[in-house]
Parts: C-alpha cells; structure tokens; sequence
C-alpha cells in the first residue's frame, strides 16, 4: 500500500512538471492602452469621441473657418504638426521645424503674430484628442457649474519645455453621463514669463461625426468674469473638415519661393 501511494505522488509530481504555461504574443492582440497610460476620467472622455485607438490612425487635419473677409483653410500633418494655413491676405507654414509667411498682392504683413497663431486653432478643433501628447499632466480640477449643471473637471498642465508655451494650462469640462467634452477652459501666457491664472472660456456643444471620430462642427468663445464663464461672445464655424489615414503631401509645407522665414 505504501508503494503504492508513493508511485501516485511520483506521476503527480512528473505530471505537474511537464506542464507548460501557455505563451502569449502581444504582437498580435489588441490592447487598450488608454486604460493603463491615461487616467480613468480624461479615458472616459477619449472614448466619448472616438477613442484614441481612431484618432492615433488619422494623419491629415483639414478645415475651412470663414472670416470676414474671406477663408481660412488649416491643413496639418497630425504625426509631424506641420501646418499649412491658407487665409485670404496671406499663407502661413510650419515644416516642421520654422515658420513661413507668403503674401498675397499688396497685403504687408510683419509676421509677428506667426508664431502666436501656428498650432492655435488646430489645437482647439482637435481638443479634446491634442491633449494625449507627451509630456502632459493631468489632474482633477473643480467642477464647473453653469445654468445648473456641474460639469466634471480635468487640468491639463505641461511638462517643462514642452511645447512653445509650457506654462500654459487647459481644464477640460466633460459631461459626467456622456463623457463629451463640454467646455475648455484655458490660459494664455505666449510670450509671458509665468504662469497665467486668467482663464478664458470656449463651449462645445456643436459636434460632428467625421470618419468615426466626434469632432467640433463650431465652438463659442464666452466673456468671463472670476474665472467663471458669463454670456456667450462670438461662434466660430468649422466646415469641409477632413480627417484622413493618409498623409498629407509634405511640399505643400516647404518654404515656397517668394516667402519669408520667421525667426
């Protein structure tokens, strides 16, 4: 009996040890990595528009915004940020690495809101997906409460020397059922040496549905006092917008003849 009962514990210890832990390749699975890298609340809000695993694909941005006296067209390589903005008196580039401007006829133009303006409004129509860069902080900020509803917050705060203007901070406010993004709350210290405590306040609440992803069909700017916003200001409208998998042609970024660089 005795051997017998050590002849069993034998097989079961040869059995246990030939037994191998079946290997998984992570090449092949599709993981989601917004739940590891990103906090839950901001997470939340990626996948309200889309999710991140979408807008990651996507590496042509293009909209039109009409102005008072003519179009604005921003086209921007979404993998290098190099821009190309088409406005009535004048073009505006981005390579990648400087600034260019080209007039138009007569138009004089000093070039020194270039810098101010290169990534300004892309940034915003791309909110809330532009604020997965690198390099971002993210914590949790007071609510906002306007006409009776609190609407979640997020503070978006850089790293330093990240970016042209690291000082600068976003709050972005989400809708606590839906996740979608409701209003940015932002500050402005573009050739400032501190932090700026003054944030402005932009509404979104006009969405569009382009390639899968939910992006801004207009946003409106709202007047503020304390911090808080009051009555809306002026709407800003995006058409003949293009959001594409396929890369833009990188010479439509090049320096063109006749053009002048911006130190």
């Amino acid at each position: 009996m005795k051997r017998i009962i050590l002849f069993a514990i034998a097989i079961s210890i040869f059995a246990c040890k030939n037994k191998t832990t079946p290997t998984v390749d992570y090449s092949e699975e599709s993981l989601d990595v917004t739940t590891s890298i990103y906090p839950e609340n901001i997470s939340k809000v990626f996948d309200a528009h889309g999710g991140l695993e979408k807008w990651n694909a996507m590496k042509t941005l293009s909209f039109t915004m009409e102005k008072p006296n003519g179009k604005e067209v921003t086209t921007v390589d979404l993998k290098t940020r190099a821009e190309l903005i088409d406005m009535p008196t004048h073009m505006q580039g981005y390579d990648g690495s400087s600034i260019w401007i080209k007039e138009k006829a007569d138009n004089k133009n000093d070039g020194s809101r270039a810098k101010f303006y290169r990534g300004l409004m892309m940034y915003f129509y791309a909110m809330p997906f532009i604020v997965a860069d690198d390099g971002i902080i993210y914590e949790a900020a007071e609510p906002l409460n306007f006409e009776g509803k609190n609407y979640p917050g997020i503070l978006i705060s850089y790293e330093a020397g990240v970016g042209t203007s690291p000082d600068d901070q976003y709050i972005i406010y989400y809708d606590e059922e839906t996740g979608q993004m409701e209003w940015l709350g932002y500050t402005v210290t573009f050739g400032k040496d501190e932090k700026s405590k003054d944030f402005h306040f932009i509404r979104y609440n006009n969405w569009q549905t382009v390639n899968g992803l939910v992006v801004p069909k207009s946003i409106d700017w709202y007047k503020y006092e304390n911090n808080l916003p009051t009555e809306k200001r002026n709407t800003v409208e995006f058409t003949n917008v293009i959001l594409s998998e396929t890369a833009p042609d990188g010479s439509m970024f090049t320096m063109p003849e006749a053009a002048k660089a911006i130190e």
